[in-house]
């Protein structure tokens, strides 16, 4: 008994002395290679003998460390490549008692230079010339960007745009902190080029992690127009995220990211990124097949190989049946958003034809009923039905186009019988989906 005492004693005693010895270890060598990798970037940094390192260490060290960071301080790309230039360079100014000229944000052309493919998919994109004019209008273009512009395939046939309405009342006072934040990832730099990489790849480490996590989307798709961000952190993709995204690979080579990598997707997963069977690109319009921003929504020109690409995605982790009706059930949403928009057009037609509305937009309350009923309402259903956030499919969407409807079809009456006019028939139900359908209906058999 004594002996086994013993044995047991010593055995327990020397299992203790290899966890303690271990975790001294592990400790030691996390920390060591932590402190190494910031001692050799510190040394690295401190030794470079490039003019601006030197000289931004001490006047912008954050952005320095950010650089130093990065893929390109790693690859031998120096600060220079992306912003010095000819004194004559379209937007160069002449550096701060110096002889050089510089570019104070680096334009779409110097990414070009070895991104190329890169810059010609956002070329073609709705983040380019289409986000501009949505807000300042196809007249400001000059006759190269109105023609990239009118060619831009998943562009939807865009005509000539006129400037923003909301934006011309607002006054620049107001936009250059609002719409135009957003919207200026199109815009034209003074160089020709079109707009800027670092909207979404926020310098100067230009991360790739940055890049993929949903937040950077966030800066933008968010609120009542569209509110891609909210759904995204009610479906269950955002959940995954949210929940298990730290043990995600965030920085895998792009073109090579499987469910090892990313077990649920990420706004840039499904977008953008090489994975499954879809290819990376930088248009993100490449695989949606409904322009769901739109009043009435419609088929993109390309929505059948813009789909096969989508599922391609999917299919990494759902079943075709899934997906399947997944597609159908959600197409069919965004028919009965187009009809409660139709029915809501059809009431405004009736009284404009009464002159019973102004012309000129958003200077009266039934403007802003009609417009939020498509504008916030509408586009957050659809929005929400296909990035499956329920609800916002319900109670900030089809509820809202709901409320907005009894709103909208009880003013036009008291219009029309003020005026000593006959008010609108509505059927019973309305504005229930069926009886906006039979309101459709009755409308164009009317006709």
């Amino acid at each position: 008994m004594l002996s086994k005492t013993r044995l047991l004693f010593t055995s327990t005693l020397i299992t203790g002395f290899v966890l303690v010895a271990a975790a001294i270890i592990i400790a030691w060598t996390s920390g060591d290679v932590t402190t190494s990798t910031d001692t050799i970037l510190a040394q690295q940094i401190a030794q470079s003998a490039n003019e601006c390192v030197v000289c931004h260490t001490n006047h912008t060290p954050g952005i320095v460390n950010q650089y130093g960071a990065s893929a390109h301080f790693a690859n031998n790309v120096s600060c220079e490549d992306c912003h010095e230039v000819e004194a004559e360079y379209p937007g160069a100014v002449q550096h701060p008692d110096e002889d050089f000229w510089v570019l104070p944000y680096s334009s779409t052309a110097q990414c070009e230079t070895c991104h190329r493919e890169q810059v010609q998919q956002f070329y073609l994109s709705r983040h380019a010339l289409p986000a501009y004019v949505a807000y300042a209008g196809s007249g400001v273009l000059n006759e190269e960007h109105l023609e990239i512009y009118r060619s831009i395939p998943e562009g939807g046939g865009y005509m000539d745009r006129s400037r923003n309405s909301l934006h011309a009342m607002e006054g620049e006072a107001v936009t250059r902190f609002a719409c135009e934040t957003c919207h200026d990832v199109g815009k034209p730099n003074p160089d020709n080029s079109i707009g800027n990489c670092t909207a979404c790849h926020i310098r100067h480490e230009f991360s790739l992690e940055q890049a993929r996590k949903p937040e950077t989307c966030n800066a933008c798709h968010i609120g009542p127009d569209h509110p891609q961000w909210e759904i995204y952190q009610q479906s269950a993709h955002g959940i995954l995220y949210m929940t298990d995204g730290h043990n995600w690979h965030w920085d895998a080579e792009p073109g090579t990211l499987t469910t090892v990598d990313m077990p649920a997707p990420t706004c840039s997963t499904c977008h953008m990124s090489g994975f499954g069977l879809s290819a990376t690109t930088h248009d993100v319009g490449d695989r949606l097949s409904w322009f769901l921003a739109a009043p009435i929504s419609t088929r993109r020109p390309s929505h059948l190989e813009n789909i096969a690409r989508m599922q391609g995605v999917c299919l990494a982790c759902h079943s075709n049946n899934f997906v399947d009706t997944f597609y159908a059930d959600a197409d069919a949403l965004v028919e009965s958003v187009n009809d409660w928009v139709r029915a809501s057009d059809l009431i405004m037609a009736t009284l404009r034809e009464n002159d019973l509305v102004t012309a000129a937009p958003f200077d009266e309350p039934i403007d802003y009923t009609h417009f939020n009923l498509w504008h916030h309402w509408g586009r957050t259903a659809k929005f929400g039905a296909w990035m499956q956030g329920a609800d916002y499919v319900q109670w900030h969407g089809a509820y809202e186009i709901l409320h907005e409807m009894a709103e909208l079809a009880e003013e036009a009456n008291d219009r029309l019988e003020e005026a000593g006019l006959e008010p609108i028939e509505f059927p019973e139900g309305f504005p229930g989906i069926d009886a906006a359908r039979e309101f459709i209906a009755e409308a164009e058999n009317a006709e």
